[in-house]
């Protein structure tokens, strides 16, 4: 388990995360859009979340949902790195209703993202170019090469939910144990 404090003059995040799942998740970052997502995140990648975040809000939500994807992915690096003995690659497509995105990541210690999810505007009061902000966030943190691509789809919602879903079934199954392997890397180290 890990556990991360991040204290800026836009936010104050308390995290806890654990790989194993040895705690219920509680999630509260003042963006309720956000913690729907994280719930999904959680809930699908077997990964016990316990945040809370208090931003500037009342300037837009942009803040705290970077902040959280920061927290969230230098949390996940202390939890995952140095990796030995697990799957490494994992892929996922998830459907939501219309929706569809497909999700490849491979845990290589090389932080990179390609995020084709061609989405504007809002669901509810939350700005959509926020998903790539914190998911950008996130991987520069984790160490995590991923791609998150678009498939089809029309609802938002469903869209960035299925995105959400599809990179925690990635990471689960990149998780998956492997003893067989050691080390997932012909270099000897990741």
């Amino acid at each position: 388990m890990t556990e991360l404090n991040r204290e800026t003059k836009e936010t104050s995040i308390q995290c806890k995360l654990d790989v194993e799942k040895s705690f219920d998740s509680h999630i509260n970052t003042g963006v309720g859009f956000l913690d729907h997502m994280l719930e999904a995140l959680s809930k699908h990648s077997g990964i016990a979340l316990d945040i809370k975040c208090t931003g500037d809000t009342h300037i837009d939500d942009h803040h705290s949902v970077e902040d959280c994807g920061i927290v969230i992915g230098q949390a996940l690096k202390k939890e995952i790195f140095p990796i030995k003995e697990v799957e490494r690659y994992g892929n996922a497509t998830v459907v939501m209703d219309e929706a569809s995105v497909t999700c490849a990541l491979d845990l290589s210690n090389r932080p990179y993202l390609v995020y084709k999810v061609p989405l504007l505007g809002k669901v509810g009061n939350f700005d959509v170019e926020l998903v790539e902000e914190f998911f950008h966030a996130l991987i520069m943190n984790s160490g995590i090469t991923c791609h998150i691509i678009f498939d089809r789809g029309s609802n938002k919602h469903h869209i960035i939910e299925a995105a959400f879903k599809a990179f925690a079934v990635a990471l689960r199954r990149s998780l998956v144990e492997n003893k067989k392997i050691g080390i997932p890397s012909t270099k000897g180290v990741l």
